[in-house]
């Protein structure tokens, strides 16, 4: 059997050989870093280099990263630690395009009493900044807006809404989790509060995170124990993982500059190579402002889970996040951008690495293509 040519580094990115290496060296290293003798020394000289690589990444200050144990508990974090700890103010912001690690969080402040607002996006998955600025209240204490949208791609003008919110005295938290690797995410610049990393998307292992937190930005903790990370999320940190995750942070910063044009090239080629062969086929998500890697589509007169299904043994994608259904409903981001329930249906995304090759696109362009014409030759819906 073949191995398929994997275009799904949305879901989760294979851990890169040089973050195996560090995996490895840390294995050896059992020390509490919290200790102070020279074994709990040397754990946390692991973790502050760690945290030293992620803050250089993303232009902050170590000081300003918290680790934790993935993306969806940073934002579980960043939103119901800064709404808990605002003063006087019962309202906060999102979008309709929001993942589930954010909207849920803000859905349990809204069962707390909260006033929840939720920003429609246009057709390309894009907020009016004037909608928002209108939405903005007295009371509104956060706005929790995402980088890029984890399905379609689509990267949100996040600079000038922290314009927006910072004139109103209003916190500004973004979820980066698929930007970070991919595009420069740089905190001084997009003027956050509060920024979300999640490891597995940039060539880490799964089950670790970070989440910038701006100096002076007042945030309560959502779990209670000792002191670790600031008293915001305590827990004996993971050495081995949170090593990992700075490794992976240094090569993401070495690498971005070629990375992001590599990755675009291999996008367009892909989608060249599948409207030559498919008329109809539809790109879902802003034409310019979206990831570099990320290719949203919609195949016509088909089901795009079942044309997955129909090269599982030689493609590895998705119809979009890892983390909803996987039934054949309507994708909720596809619904935001007013797509249609049959191009919504036939939505597919395919995402590329850094290891994606020419060659892998040229193939999984042919094989889907294939693929569609034989279903629609046999009217297979």
């Amino acid at each position: 059997m073949t191995t398929p040519i994997y275009l799904d580094y949305n879901a989760t990115t294979p851990i890169a050989p040089e973050v195996i290496s560090v995996i490895t060296q840390c294995l050896v290293e059992f020390g509490n870093p919290s200790s102070s003798h020279a074994y709990g020394r040397r754990a946390n000289e692991l973790v502050q280099l760690a945290r030293a690589q992620v803050a250089q990444l993303i232009t902050a200050t170590p000081a300003e990263i918290i680790f934790t144990g993935c993306a969806t508990e940073s934002n579980n974090l960043a939103i119901l630690g800064m709404a808990r700890a605002s003063v006087n103010k019962k309202h906060i912001i999102t979008s309709a395009i929001e993942h589930p690690a954010v909207m849920q969080p803000c859905l349990q402040l809204q069962r707390e009493g909260w006033d929840l607002t939720v920003l429609p996006v246009d057709a390309n998955g894009l907020i009016n900044l004037e909608v928002l600025a209108s939405h903005i209240r007295p009371d509104t204490a956060l706005i929790s807006i995402m980088h890029s949208n984890n399905e379609i791609g689509t990267i949100q003008p996040i600079s000038d809404i922290a314009l927006i919110a910072r004139a109103r005295g209003v916190l500004l938290h973004v979820d980066a989790a698929q930007s970070i690797g991919k595009v420069k995410v740089d905190v001084k610049e997009l003027g956050v509060d509060a920024l979300t990393i999640a490891g597995h998307k940039f060539y880490a292992p799964k089950g670790v995170g970070a989440l910038y937190v701006r100096e002076g930005t007042p945030i309560n903790p959502i779990m209670y124990g000792a002191g670790h990370e600031r008293s915001l999320r305590p827990g004996t940190e993971n050495v081995i993982a949170v090593a990992a995750l700075g490794e992976a942070a240094r090569l993401a910063a070495a690498r971005l500059p070629e990375a992001e044009p590599y990755l675009k090239q291999l996008r367009d080629e892909l989608l060249s190579r599948l409207q030559a062969g498919i008329p109809g086929i539809i790109l879902n998500g802003h034409p310019e402002h979206r990831l570099p890697n990320t290719l949203n589509i919609s195949f016509p007169d088909v089901s795009g889970r079942a044309l997955l299904e129909s090269a599982a043994g030689q493609i590895a994608a998705s119809v979009g996040s890892a983390c909803h259904s996987h039934g054949d409903a309507v994708s909720g981001v596809l619904a935001a951008i007013g797509a249609s329930a049959d191009r919504a249906r036939g939505s597919v995304r395919l995402s590329v690495g850094i290891s994606t090759t020419e060659d892998e696109i040229k193939q999984a362009s042919q094989i889907l293509t294939n693929s569609w014409k034989t279903m629609v030759s046999k009217h297979i819906r």
